[in-house]
């Protein structure tokens, strides 16, 4: 799956004066899925082999394309098959090639740019959580990064501690030693919690998680600041010593998981109090595609198994589960087999947000619904 390195890779490319090739390709698992992947492959490359021959490009943005469909091809007959989608970003001129795998569908697509076309990859990794988890123990803590099926530790903290701090030769003594106990404890958290502060400051991480030990824990997240607490989505047991990264990343990601249903959730209940309530808002499919074509949509939300046929027009946007001509310019409607599928890319174009929602809500029953930007105008 897709890092954090590769994004911001990807982010930083630039074709310096050639042309860069950007490819999203929907990929199934199956054996089947695997042909209708490499038919796809071939015919977004098709796409843009008349641009290889266009004498209207320097010599050199023809030769680096050439060179780009010959590898981009060969590259992803080759590579192994997973679900979800496939984008590659390519400049061959420049030594260019990324290739990474996203963990949900997009619509398949071919653009070829002085820059990345990024729009349709954040627009997945949007709908996941970038979770910072900080394992305490005394004197020590580690702090991980979690995103997608990826876990790796990025520091761990040491501070000095008593070995024995219940040891003493009195009452006294004994009070002291606990109370020098109790400050090398502070001070290890105020240290821990200004390394977290810097993290999030940067804006990298979306949530926090804390883990350790059953006394451990609430002590930490007592100190935790308000701009911390207000990011921290659970807490969970875990011996540092003895549990191993799989043991960590798994209870991290049942309390994302917990999480983002909550979220999703309470989208839900948002969309329907703003329906109740007559604010600008979309709930039922045909509403929300109406919503989507004439680019209202603030916040979307379609149920996860949703799957419609539907028709589109390639000129105005117009999206419809039926149809032959398009209302607004009376050119064809282009029938696809999931409508869904164009709704949720047409709000990512059109920089809105998209939720896929998981858990059972009344939003099942609807398909989609939507937070606006204004009033829809009639349809």
């Amino acid at each position: 799956m897709i890092t954090q390195d590769q994004v911001d890779r990807i982010l930083r490319l630039d074709g310096n004066g050639l042309p860069l090739v950007s490819l999203y390709i929907p990929a199934e698992p199956d054996r089947t899925g695997r042909r209708a992947f490499l038919t796809r492959v071939a015919s977004l490359l098709d796409r843009i082999r008349p641009l290889a021959e266009d004498h209207s490009l320097e010599h050199a943005a023809r030769l680096s394309l050439r060179d780009d469909i010959a590898k981009i091809g060969k590259s992803l007959e080759e590579e192994p098959h997973r679900p979800g989608a496939v984008a590659v970003f390519s400049c061959s001129g420049n030594g260019v090639y990324e290739q990474v795998w996203l963990p949900r569908s997009t619509r398949e697509r071919a653009v070829v740019d002085a820059d990345p076309y990024v729009r349709p990859m954040l627009g997945v990794l949007d709908e996941y959580y970038r979770t910072c988890a900080v394992i305490v123990d005394k004197g020590t803590g580690e702090v991980w990064e979690h995103y997608i099926d990826e876990a790796r530790e990025l520091e761990t903290i040491r501070d000095r501690t008593l070995r024995k701090p219940n040891y003493a030769a009195g009452l006294g003594a004994e009070a002291r030693v606990r109370n020098k106990a109790d400050e090398l404890s502070k001070r290890h958290y105020r240290r821990l919690i200004g390394e977290l502060k810097q993290l999030f400051g940067t804006g990298r991480f979306h949530v926090l998680v804390v883990g350790g030990h059953s006394f451990e824990v609430p002590a930490f997240i007592d100190f935790l600041p308000r701009e911390l607490r207000e990011r921290l989505i659970g807490s969970f047991t875990v011996d540092r010593k003895t549990a191993t990264p799989e043991d960590i990343k798994q209870k991290v990601q049942e309390l994302v998981s917990d999480h983002a249903h909550q979220e999703q959730q309470q989208l839900v209940a948002e969309i329907l109090e703003a329906k109740a309530a007559r604010q600008p808002c979309a709930v039922g499919l045909d509403e929300t595609l109406w919503a989507a074509s004439v680019a209202a949509i603030r916040t979307l939300a379609v149920d996860e198994g949703a799957v419609a046929p539907g028709v589109v027009c390639d000129r105005d946007g117009l999206l419809a589960r039926s149809g032959e001509t398009c209302p607004l310019c009376g050119e064809p409607l282009r029938e696809v087999p999931d409508i869904i599928d164009e709704l949720t890319q047409t709000v990512i174009d059109d920089g809105g947000d998209v939720r896929h929602i998981e858990p059972e809500t009344e939003l099942r029953a609807h398909q989609a619904g939507a937070l606006l930007r204004f009033e829809l105008p009639p349809q």
